[in-house]
């Protein structure tokens, strides 16, 4: 492994987009994970494209989730500074974040993923119920809606709109939902997401953010599925990894039918790595301690993306 004894890293977290404080929560557990390795670390707290790193910075540890820091946007910024970074290429996280193009991938690859459109302002989805309304550029399922009822329609597009211009509709898959890490070649154990209430939104994912909520969920790792049909999950999770052009890690979002077939929802290329997060559980139960999962990023980073010096 590699030693990170005096390396100097900046822990970009925050950001300016809507998940935020979940950012932060990331990159303070990011600096403490690094430190313990005697990593010389500089928090950073990214509001916006003129963020300043101190100049004797050997390496960006991307802690932002959403927009601004999964879209490709602080990525373009760093190898324009010539400065290495955590996590995939520009056109990696700018791929992986719009879920209409990554759909279109799935499809090219044979990766099993729900049916689904894109519809615009003022138009109306033609699959039929129940589905998904969602804005294809948002992480955290922010802005994301269940429908069942056809009067539910026109609220949810109203709301979804004030995201995004266009939106994504989805099939619904009743069934159970995973997630599953991936760290370079490697799947790590299915994981499955309990929701103690609706389905695993932003209030179940961060229940600390938001106490009275009464959000949460229950994480079962490694998910009681038999071997076989788990051995599918992981390739299936790990050929969607690949048909997004990704090459360092990622968290892959699957729901499994009552009828036992997954189905790719999205690729999330920087997901939570904080103390309810789910990466940092399913590398525990593969015996990856959390500051040995944050070397292995960089490790994968630094592999995916040589220096040029």
């Amino acid at each position: 492994m590699i030693d990170l004894t005096g390396k100097h890293i900046a822990v970009l977290k925050g950001g300016p987009g809507s998940e935020r404080e979940v950012s932060l929560a990331t990159g303070a557990g990011v600096a403490k994970a690094l430190r313990s390795l005697g990593a010389e670390i500089t928090e950073v707290d990214v509001k916006g494209p003129e963020f300043v790193l101190p100049n004797d910075i050997e390496l960006a540890f991307i802690a932002l989730h959403g927009t601004f820091g999964e879209d490709g946007q602080v990525q373009q910024i760093l190898e324009d500074r010539g400065v290495p970074y955590t996590g995939e290429s520009v056109a990696g996280s700018r791929l992986a974040f719009d879920k209409i193009p990554s759909k279109e991938k799935f499809v090219e690859d044979g990766v099993t993923t729900p049916d689904w459109e894109v519809i615009r302002a003022g138009e109306e989805p033609t699959l039929p119920l129940p589905l998904v309304i969602k804005p294809p550029r948002q992480g955290s399922t922010v802005g994301v809606y269940i429908i069942r009822e056809r009067s539910e329609i026109a609220p949810a597009l109203s709301e979804a709109a004030k995201f995004d211009h266009e939106l994504l509709v989805e099939q619904f898959i009743a069934g159970r939902e995973l997630t599953i890490g991936i760290l370079g070649d490697l799947a790590l154990p299915v994981l499955e997401i309990i929701p103690k209430s609706g389905f695993y939104d932003f209030n179940n994912k961060y229940p600390f953010l938001n106490p009275q909520a009464g959000g949460g969920a229950q994480h079962v790792c490694p998910a009681e599925i038999p071997v076989d049909l788990t051995n599918r999950i992981q390739q299936l999770a790990l050929r969607a990894h690949r048909s997004l052009g990704l090459k360092v890690y990622s968290r892959v979002d699957i729901m499994l039918s009552e009828q036992d077939k997954p189905f790719v929802l999205e690729v999330n290329t920087i997901p939570g790595m904080t103390e309810a997060s789910l990466l940092p559980e399913a590398a525990g139960v593969a015996g990856i301690s959390y500051p040995e999962l944050c070397t292995r990023i960089i490790e994968l980073s630094l592999a995916a993306r040589p220096s040029k010096k």
